[in-house]
């Protein structure tokens, strides 16, 4: 009794103090401004929305185990002699970060746990990343009002791919002195200042003495900081601009439907976090990775078998890999194409080309409207089939960085193995380009066929005469109204009169190339009128979240 008296005075004065505590914020702070829409703001329930989620929960594990990491880290490149508890290393000169790096695996309580963890962490960061980026392009979720948080979503990316490398350099073991190798090799490579900014980054001739302090406090501090700020933004522009959603009943493109932030949206989110956080653990506890004690300290006259970098950074040593080894003396200096153009041409193209695309889509449509629908990937097959050749176009690069590896698994000699990646990275993409939109438009007939003859049932009826049929059911009003609501532009014209400049005829070109392939779907005039409606541009005045 006494304990359940005592229960039900605190709750009664936890009323009162918690009032009090909110009217002191929100005298001082716009606390009631900025609480109504945040709390009610609409969340989709769709489970592809849950791909940026993934990729900010990991980013806090990252933090959450870094900040343990760094309070054991040494950063320096000071050689001296292991005297630790890693017995087979003993005696063995190394650096201090290595020495720390194998004292944080086997010396400290819980260390090597944390380590791998960080490790898994930074995977599945940039990989979600990867995933939810791929998941904005083919549904067309970049389109306006959204193309700065696109621009922020690339940047993240790249940044995110700068921390996992630095990361990865930090333990100075002889696979991560490997890779940093190459990373020198790439910043020597470009013309006329190359061997300055080696010279600068590495503090003198490779290895140098200072390119792991420069690389700690970028990891730590720098890059981290930079991720923290553009993830902020990214979510203050998702707040918003409202999250796009599937097309359904009672979904239109002036409207946001989907849970409240609070309390359906939090709770559902703060169990994700955990389950993510749950699933690293396991990772970390139960799948080794980065064994950096097998490896042994970093020789600048060795080289690790088998050396395979993560898998981010893969394409890179594939395009090293498959690149002839072209080069130009000029004046006495060398131009090393082989290296300058697969690591600095090469990403500087593809990165240049995301951040460009939605601006370019939205030249060839002349689409001004903003968009608040997702696309479904069917609709819009020549996008879809340049996303997947991209994605094509990776994976062969990524195939070519453990070429030795697949060589040998196979029994094919690297040069053969060479020169099949070769030709698949030029024949693949256009390959998958072309079935990929073929795939599509396969897809709108057999949506064609589901509005017109309904949905197989699985029975089949046999006439009086004998003839065998498989019955059919009509579609339900929701599958009908996903598959009729959808917005592809129609092709650019050539005007009936008047001199045409190359500009638009180009554009002309590229709009027919992108939406001239399209299956009709037979629709009433009543649903086409409201079709035109649900997907109209929305009015001046945001309309409230549903």
């Amino acid at each position: 009794m006494p304990l359940r008296r005592r229960k039900a005075q605190l709750k009664a004065q936890s009323g009162p103090a918690a009032v009090s505590g909110y009217g002191a914020m929100d005298g001082r702070l716009p606390v009631s401004e900025l609480a109504r829409p945040l709390l009610r703001k609409a969340f989709p329930d769709h489970w592809s929305f849950l791909l940026g989620e993934i990729a900010l929960y990991s980013f806090v594990v990252l933090l959450l185990t870094g900040v343990y990491l760094t309070l054991f880290f040494n950063p320096s490149m000071t050689e001296s002699v292991y005297t630790g508890s890693f017995v087979p290393l003993q005696g063995e000169r190394m650096t201090q970060a290595y020495t720390s790096t194998i004292d944080i695996s086997f010396a400290v309580r819980g260390g090597l746990l944390m380590r791998q963890i960080h490790h898994w962490a930074a995977l599945v960061f940039v990989a979600a990343i990867a995933v939810h980026m791929l998941r904005i392009f083919f549904t067309g979720a970049f389109r306006k009002p959204r193309e700065a948080n696109w621009i922020v979503g690339v940047t993240l990316f790249v940044l995110a791919l700068l921390e996992g490398f630095a990361g990865y350099s930090l333990p100075d073991d002889l696979l991560s002195g490997t890779g940093l190798r190459t990373a020198a090799t790439i910043v020597g490579s470009i013309p006329v200042v190359g061997t300055y900014l080696e010279l600068f980054v590495f503090g003198g001739q490779f290895p140098g003495d200072a390119v792991i302090p420069r690389l700690y406090p970028v990891h730590v501090l720098l890059v981290p900081g930079l991720i923290v700020a553009l993830i902020t933004a990214h979510l203050i522009l998702v707040v918003y601009l409202k999250h796009t959603h599937w097309a359904g009943q009672g979904k239109t493109n002036r409207n946001a439907v989907g849970s409240p932030a609070f309390p359906h949206f939090t709770a559902k989110t703060a169990g994700f976090f955990f389950m993510v956080f749950g699933v690293l653990t396991l990772l970390g506890a139960l799948a080794q990775i980065n064994p950096v004690w097998n490896y042994g300290p970093y020789r600048a006259s060795q080289v690790s078998g088998n050396a395979q970098p993560d898998w981010y950074v893969g394409f890179l040593e594939g395009a090293l890999r498959l690149m002839p080894p072209w080069e130009t003396d000029i004046a006495g200096h060398t131009i090393m194409w082989n290296v300058f153009i697969p690591t600095i041409v090469l990403p500087g193209v593809v990165f240049t080309v995301l951040f460009l695309y939605p601006f370019f889509e939205k030249w060839v449509t002349g689409d001004r409207t903003e968009h608040h629908l997702c696309d479904r990937p069917r609709n819009r097959p020549t996008r879809t089939g340049l996303g997947v050749a991209a994605i094509v176009f990776y994976a062969v690069l990524l195939i070519a960085g453990g070429n030795d590896v697949v060589a040998l698994s196979f029994r094919i000699s690297i040069e053969s193995m060479i020169w099949i990646l070769r030709i698949a990275l030029v024949a693949a993409p256009v390959l998958a380009f072309a079935l990929t939109k073929r795939l599509c438009l396969a897809l709108q007939m057999r949506d064609r066929r589901r509005l017109t003859e309904g949905e197989e049932t699985g029975q089949v009826v046999q006439s009086v005469s004998g003839d065998l049929s498989e019955s059919h059911r009509g579609l339900s009003p929701t599958a009908r109204y996903r598959i009729l609501m959808r917005d592809v532009p129609a092709p650019l014209e050539l005007p009936a009169e008047g001199p045409v400049s190359r500009r638009r005829q180009l554009r002309i070109v590229l709009s027919g190339w992108y939406y001239r392939d399209l299956v009709e779907l037979p629709a009433t005039d009543e649903q086409r009128s409201r079709i035109t409606e649900r997907m109209a541009p929305p009015e001046l005045v945001r309309e409230p979240e549903d």
